[in-house]
Parts: C-alpha cells; structure tokens; sequence
C-alpha cells in the first residue's frame, strides 16, 4: 500500500474535529506496513516514548530510504505514520534536508493529544534523520 501524502493527510485531518482526528490517526497507524516481531527489539526500540516505538530502516537497491515501524499504542502508531509520511522512500539526502518537525506543524498535535502522547515524537525524527545522516557521511 502507498504512503499517503502528508499533504492529502494534513487536508482530511483540518476537516475533522477532536475524535474523528483520533480515529484518522488510528486508520494510519492500521495501515502501516506490517513491522516483523523479529525486527522489534532493543536496537530498534525508540527510547523516551511513552509507549513502545520500534523504527527499522531499509534501504531500496536505488539508495532510498524505507522504514518499517510499530508501537503497542494505537494513537502513537498513528503519530508514526504520520512522521514516516514526511520522509518514506526518500533519498537520505532529501531526509537530511527535510525539517520533519515543520512539516508536522500544521498538525498541532501538542494541542491534540496529551504530553505523553506526543513526548517520543523528537526521539523519532532523531532516530530517523541520524539513520539518513549516517548514510550521507
């Protein structure tokens, strides 16, 4: 299934109030390619999440970048989604010279959901953009 486009996502979310958001956040996180149970362990796992967060990066025979990623939280697999639909099958390059936190702005999740929720969100774009840093060094 294709990544949706953060732009196509930001359109129907700006539409919906307060639970529906949550839910479209949920379908996200339902959607994600599957993450193998193999794949989830202490290497992957994204620390200072409030919820289990496993990030595990591929890379395409054309040097693109793939993640596979889960969590045990149906809100926080959805946040996932969302961060991975600002740099899914991108050049580390392109990863490196995106500002993920930007491009979740107009999300305003902090508003949305609560610390807890959103806490591991930096951790994330961390884990992604060093993974995309070490490939371009």
């Amino acid at each position: 299934m294709p990544v949706p486009q953060l732009s196509d996502i930001l359109a129907e979310y700006e539409f919906l109030d307060g639970d529906d958001r949550y839910r479209l956040l949920i379908d996200l996180g339902r959607d994600l390619e599957p993450m193998p149970d193999p794949l989830k362990t202490d290497a992957t796992l994204v620390r200072g999440c409030s919820a289990s967060v496993w990030v595990y990066p591929t890379r395409s025979d054309d040097g693109r970048l793939h993640f596979l990623a889960d969590s045990n939280a149906a809100i926080t697999k959805g946040i996932i989604a969302l961060v991975l639909a600002t740099v899914q099958n991108e050049t580390p390059e392109a990863i490196v010279a995106i500002d993920i936190q930007d491009a979740l702005a107009p999300f305003n999740l902090k508003a949305q959901l609560s610390s807890n929720r959103t806490q591991g969100i930096p951790n994330m774009i961390a884990l992604i953009r060093s993974t995309a840093e070490r490939l371009v060094a």
